[in-house]
């Protein structure tokens, strides 16, 4: 007989025979670990094994290596499970007469319980203006993740399966519509209340802006603003809307116009806006939501082959030079209207040039034959000058100052590059039908300098059609006719009236009685624009006719436009000067209820008031902000005389709008740095002037046209 031999291995598994050929016993082998369980709090979970052996197999299963009473079966299930036995361990040994084998770990996750969606915040009904987006928004709790999914008129929105929707633009049959969202997850579901969209009709401006600064008087006031109030203009109800993007550079001030059929698309209210980068384009003025690219028209003012300026070495405009002066727009001229602008180019060959072009308002398409390049001549001696006469070089110039138009003329004034020579001191006048070019004049013929910058304002005219602008720097010739004027014809840093009709003419002009030092030092008044001021009666009772102006000498000129003074040595004869008020001038005044509003460089915003045809000798109100280089050119916003607001924007890394009384300039009402979280901050781009137009300010940026107006 021999004796039986048992061994235990690792696996416990064991066996033994005997001579006689004997039944074998084996010991336990695991086929299936217990696999890690999650449950939510409460539930029970249960933990299985299977195992090989020789019967009969015993089972105690053990919770972080402690024995479970009663726990002796091939499977385990807990009892409801509590927030402690999350991460517990659970195995399992498996035994019989041979040996035993323990199981792998298997870990039990217990979580919380989980809770069907609850809306806590329900869509709100929305109102938008035809052609504008809406945006509809649900806030839920409940265990994640949670689906959304919206409907329209209950009918499910492909794609719309976030927390927030926002809606195609919008026609005038999506008004009435309504909007709910159906929130679930594992528990369950809930839907939302409804919200009601509601589409206005675009509102009918009655308003057209058609040229710089709303007026010829160059007045800056909107006197047609039934929108905006100083109730309503705050950092609670006003800020940002968006922004019209573009191609380049916006100099020029945008242009507004009411009711214009476009073809294809309807009436529509519209801003126009040129760049630097050569770009016309017409814009649905109450379109904008958040960035908007989307035109009515685009047209590219360069010549075929062509490409805007360079800036000629000169950081005024740079880096291009395309569109820089402020359009003019005639609703009468063809058969749909024409905006006219001025653009600069260059070929490959380095060749520069200047043209006028005529776009229809409705289609950008070019009219009457254009467009016009921009050649001259004038008899004189001065700088550019051949076989005695000057010659308009293309490449020494750009049209800075706003374009102005007189009945059926457009008049176009020249600016340098900073102040490299040769330059003189041009103006020309072209007809509006044929874009014929209808005089010519050069105010420093005999001389040099004299461009006519202005800070990119524009010329003024008044009722009996004479026109106004202030000259820069150049040569003054001090020995005059016998008519006061400069013998040799040079009418540098000149305040000047000239007429409208051809041959454009000199008629009057006034200049400081030190104008060749201010000259020769570059602290000419011509860094700044006019104001020519509405009639006014003084203390005799006799009506003024009276034009205002200032550059960098920080005075302030109040000339008689009937006598404007000319020049003297001894004395400047005008009709009233103001000396230490105000900082140096890189702007322009504007007028509103019998005040002038001065905004100059490092100085306050301030007004001063006219009484009997006499401006107050200090200011009467001012801001409490002062206004860094270039200062600011405000625009006035009213419903006739009330209702006053004053809009300026301030220079610096981000540019911002302000808005005050018009009555008491120490009442900000507004400025875009006041919102949270940079909500209404944009771009800055200096000489820029807010436009107000029908419930929204415009203001340019190096990329776009900003828009304010009060939030939905």
């Amino acid at each position: 007989m021999v004796a039986a031999l048992a061994v235990a291995g690792c696996a416990g598994l064991v066996s033994s025979s005997n001579s006689n050929g004997g039944t074998k016993t084996i010991g336990p082998t695991i086929t299936a670990q217990p696999a890690s369980q999650s449950v939510t709090l409460g539930q029970t979970a249960t933990f299985r094994v299977a195992a090989t052996g020789t019967a009969p197999l015993t089972y105690q299963w053990q919770k972080n290596g402690g024995n479970i009473g009663g726990a002796t079966a091939a499977s385990y299930t807990t009892p409801a499970t509590v927030v402690g036995d999350s991460g517990a361990k659970f195995d399992v040994v498996v035994s019989n007469s041979v040996g035993s084998q323990t199981s792998t770990m298997a870990t039990l996750t217990v979580n919380a319980v989980a809770v069907g969606p609850t809306i806590t915040t329900q869509p709100a009904n929305q109102t938008v203006t035809v052609g504008q987006t809406a945006t509809f928004s649900v806030t839920a709790t409940g265990t994640a993740p949670l689906r959304y999914q919206w409907q329209k008129n209950g009918a499910d929105i492909s794609g719309a399966t976030a927390a927030s929707y926002t809606t195609p633009a919008t026609v005038a049959g999506d008004s009435g519509a309504k909007f709910d969202v159906v929130v679930s997850n594992t528990v369950g579901s809930q839907t939302s209340t409804m919200a009601t969209l509601t589409v206005n009709a675009v509102t009918v401006s009655t308003i057209d802006v058609v040229t710089y600064h709303y007026d010829n008087l160059r007045t800056g006031q909107n006197l047609n603003e039934t929108i905006l109030t100083p109730a309503n203009v705050n950092s609670t109800k006003f800020g940002k809307l968006g922004a019209f993007t573009v191609d380049g550079l916006v100099d020029a001030q945008p242009l507004y116009l009411s009711a214009v059929a476009i073809p294809s698309v309807g009436t529509k209210n519209v801003l126009y806006v040129a760049t630097e980068h050569g770009s016309v384009y017409a814009f649905d003025a109450d379109s904008v939501s958040g960035n908007t690219s989307a035109f009515l028209w685009k047209a590219s003012v360069l010549g075929s082959g062509e490409t805007s300026s360079d800036d000629r070495g000169c950081g005024q405009v740079t880096p291009e030079i395309g569109v820089t002066a402020t359009p003019v727009i005639d609703r009468t001229r063809g058969a749909h209207g024409a905006i006219y602008v001025v653009a600069m180019s260059k070929d490959a060959s380095g060749n520069y040039f200047h043209r006028l072009h005529a776009l229809d308002l409705t289609t950008g398409a070019e009219l009457f034959g254009g467009p016009m390049l921009v050649e001259a001549t004038y008899p004189g001696t001065g700088d550019s000058s051949s076989n005695g006469s000057v010659v308009f070089d293309a490449k020494q110039y750009k049209e800075r100052p706003g374009l102005l138009q007189i009945g059926g003329t457009i008049y176009t004034t020249w600016s340098s590059h900073c102040d490299a020579r040769p330059y003189t001191s041009w103006v020309m006048s072209y007809d509006a039908n044929t874009l014929a070019q209808t005089s010519v004049l050069n105010l420093v013929p005999n001389g040099s300098e004299g461009g006519i910058w202005m800070a990119g304002t524009a010329p003024g005219a008044d009722a009996s059609g004479n026109i106004y602008f202030i000259v820069g720097n150049g040569d003054f010739d001090t020995t005059l006719n016998a008519s006061g004027f400069p013998a040799n014809a040079n009418c540098g840093q000149c305040y000047v009236r000239l007429s409208s009709s051809a041959p454009i003419t000199l008629l009057d002009y006034f200049t400081p009685s030190n104008t060749v030092s201010e000259s020769n030092g570059d602290v000419d008044f011509g860094s700044g624009g006019p104001l020519l001021l509405p009639d006014l009666v003084d203390g005799n009772g006799t009506t003024r006719h009276l034009a205002v102006g200032s550059g960098k000498d920080a005075i302030i000129y109040v000339v008689d436009r009937d006598n404007m003074g000319k020049f003297n040595s001894g004395a400047d004869n005008i009709y009233q000067q103001i000396n230490g008020q105000i900082g140096g001038v890189w702007s322009k005044p504007s007028y509103f209820n019998n005040t002038v509003y001065y905004g100059a460089v490092g100085d306050y915003l301030k007004a001063f008031a006219i009484t009997s045809a006499k401006l107050s000798a200090t200011p009467a109100t001012q801001s409490s902000t002062r206004f860094a280089y270039p200062g600011t050119t405000p625009s006035i916003s009213a419903n006739g005389t009330s209702n006053g607001i004053v809009w300026a924007v301030e220079n610096g890394s981000t540019g911002v709008l302000h808005a005050y009384n018009a009555a008491n300039l120490t009442s900000e009402l507004y400025n875009s740095n006041q919102a949270a979280n940079n909500r209404d901050h944009f771009s800055d781009n200096k000489y820029v002037t807010p436009m107000v137009a029908n419930g929204k300010v415009y203001v340019g940026t190096p990329n776009s046209v900003v828009v304010f107006g009060l939030l939905p």
